[in-house]
């Protein structure tokens, strides 16, 4: 089957209806086609090449299912979304060295670019163009702005402008920002709808809290609502210090997100996610990518570059259509324990009459 078929159908799941507290999500329509993007890497972290259908098994809620495989090259629509609110001043002049890299290391050949800031609002600074000079321009156009970041609705709003290219474009996201939000209006369950509808692949360059916070300008003091005569004395004996909170999530990606998943689809309200970014990441099948200096910024674009051609794209019908709620995905490699697979978890399905 052609691609394009392919992604016109791909991930068809309906929109829940509207919910009463502690009622499960009612959904409309079940997924057709389901894509799985999928990277195979050794044991030294090197991408594995050469692999071909019969290769792979995948199981969809442990039952195997008849896959293609299609490792042609397919154009590639990319959506930068960056944090530009005071908390990064110090880390965006290293993003706006990266126009000529995005372009042709992450997005390749025949692929377009678009670019968007944000700090408590979101603006498009580029919509999609093949033109090296304009990714670059729209990049230096980027100040820090509010302290605010409003990185979901960022997310929800690059994936609606990615909803809108030809169905036969793979459609990427690139995130650097923060992994924590501060502001957003959108629910992350919103969001996870939406990049599964629309065959959006999240990726992320995340930005260290640590640095954030050591280099932002401190911010005005508040007034002080006691006069000087009225100020209480301190206590006699000092306060004992506390430990400081994390400040990143979890690099070894080994988290188990699938009950996260079932959570905030099931539930009528968003629930709070520590790192909303690892859970974009890795509901899409996409990864992360810490950096600090501009070298590791600059060996992070070329890693994705090289996730994003190195991808097995792996499609098939559900032959258990008629399980509704989430179904969890798992590839293999057939007589390969040597090697991991990253692929997405898996999707929202509706239940079906058996053999519809």
């Amino acid at each position: 089957m052609m691609w394009r078929s392919l992604l016109c159908a791909a991930w068809l799941c309906a929109l829940p209806l509207a919910a009463q507290p502690d009622q499960e999500p009612v959904f409309r329509a079940g997924v057709q086609v389901v894509v799985a993007p999928t990277i195979v890497l050794d044991r030294d972290g090197n991408f594995v090449h050469g692999l071909e259908r019969q290769d792979f098994i995948l199981l969809d809620n442990g039952k195997p299912q008849d896959i293609r495989v299609d490792t042609t090259y397919i154009p590639i629509s990319l959506v930068v979304a960056i944090q530009a609110n005071s908390a990064v001043e110090v880390v965006l002049p290293k993003v706006r060295k990266l126009g000529t890299m995005l372009h042709y290391l992450v997005a390749g050949e025949q692929g377009e670019v678009a670019v968007i800031a944000f700090d408590h609002r979101v603006q498009l600074l580029q919509d999609f163009t093949t033109d090296t000079d304009k990714i670059r321009q729209a990049l230096e156009k980027i100040r820090p702005g509010s302290t605010s970041s409003v990185m979901v609705d960022a997310v929800l709003y690059g994936i609606r402008m990615l909803r809108r290219r030809p169905p036969d474009r793979r459609r990427v996201l690139l995130l650097i920002s923060e992994t924590r939000d501060y502001g957003s209006q959108a629910r992350k369950r919103d969001v996870l709808e939406m990049a599964q509808f629309s065959d959006v692949v999240i990726y992320s360059l995340n930005i260290n809290r640590l640095v954030t916070t050591l280099t932002a300008k401190a911010q005005p003091p508040r007034p002080d609502p006691f006069p000087p005569a009225a100020r209480p004395l301190p206590a006699g004996v000092p306060a004992t210090p506390h430990t400081a909170a994390q400040v990143s999530g979890n690099p070894t990606n080994s988290a188990n997100f699938v009950p996260v998943f079932v959570e905030i689809f099931r539930a009528v309200r968003d629930i709070f996610v520590d790192n909303p970014v690892e859970l974009f990441t890795k509901w899409t099948g996409g990864t992360e990518h810490p950096f600090i200096t501009q070298e590791h910024l600059e060996r992070a674009v070329r890693r994705i570059g090289e996730e994003l051609h190195s991808q097995y794209i792996i499609s098939y019908t559900p032959n258990n259509r008629d399980e509704g709620g989430f179904h969890e995905i798992q590839v293999l490699v057939r007589g390969r324990n040597d090697v991991r697979v990253i692929t997405r978890p898996g999707y929202w399905m509706a239940a079906q009459p058996s053999g519809n």
